[in-house]
């Protein structure tokens, strides 16, 4: 698998991951930020794609298929799913879906496969913050067919507190009991910066005050 580094030089190329004074949605002051809607090229996707295959293919997790929520994770899976087949060997199939059904033609909420009773699920992510669209897929997939979620995977944890004491992650983990498996941590991104950056205390700080117990 490339390196956490060359993932995190990548996300700072691309404009993802930033740093400054920044505020979160839920008011917090942050001194760095990740946007992945800032991903936006045809290199983006194809890298972002071999990153998420490399942490699936070393993860050991078994599955049948790969879904990606709408909207984010539509182009994460069919990333994932390609760089699979391309660079491990490993021919699967995907599917994501609508967030609103659609009731002409082939109709349904779902594209691509049609999961069946038995199957195991890999769910492709960018950043969970609340876990909303991972908990929506999986009242989706209720009403759809018998299947077991197998693994989450996302690109960055942030390793901070939800409402609660856990961090997103672990409340899913906790809840689910999914397997989550991700790129990187907030922890990687710390120990990128070289000694002495003044960065480095700023998200120590953050971590420090908003870090899960």
């Amino acid at each position: 698998m490339r390196s956490k580094n060359e993932f995190i030089d990548f996300m700072k190329s691309a404009g993802v991951l930033t740093f400054g004074d920044f505020t979160t949605k839920s008011g917090r002051k942050t001194p760095y930020f990740v946007n992945t809607g800032n991903y936006k090229t045809g290199m983006h996707v194809s890298v972002l794609g071999d990153y998420y295959a490399d942490c699936v293919a070393e993860s050991g997790v078994q599955f049948d298929a790969l879904f990606g929520p709408a909207y984010k994770g539509i182009t994460l899976v069919a990333a994932t799913a390609s760089s699979l087949y391309r660079n491990h060997g490993v021919n699967v199939p995907y599917f994501f879906n609508r967030k609103e059904a659609k009731d002409h033609g082939e109709g349904g909420s779902l594209v691509g496969y049609a999961p069946k009773d038995g199957d195991k699920i890999v769910i492709i992510e960018d950043v969970v913050s609340a876990g909303t669209s991972v908990r929506e897929s999986l009242q989706l997939f209720k009403a759809i067919a018998d299947v077991t979620v197998s693994a989450l995977f996302v690109s960055v944890d942030r390793m901070e507190r939800g409402a609660g004491e856990l961090t997103a992650l672990d409340d899913l983990r906790e809840e689910f009991g999914i397997d989550v498996y991700t790129i990187i941590t907030v922890r990687d991104i710390i120990e990128s910066l070289p000694l002495g950056d003044g960065r480095i205390a700023k998200m120590e700080t953050y971590l420090a005050q908003y870090r899960a117990k």
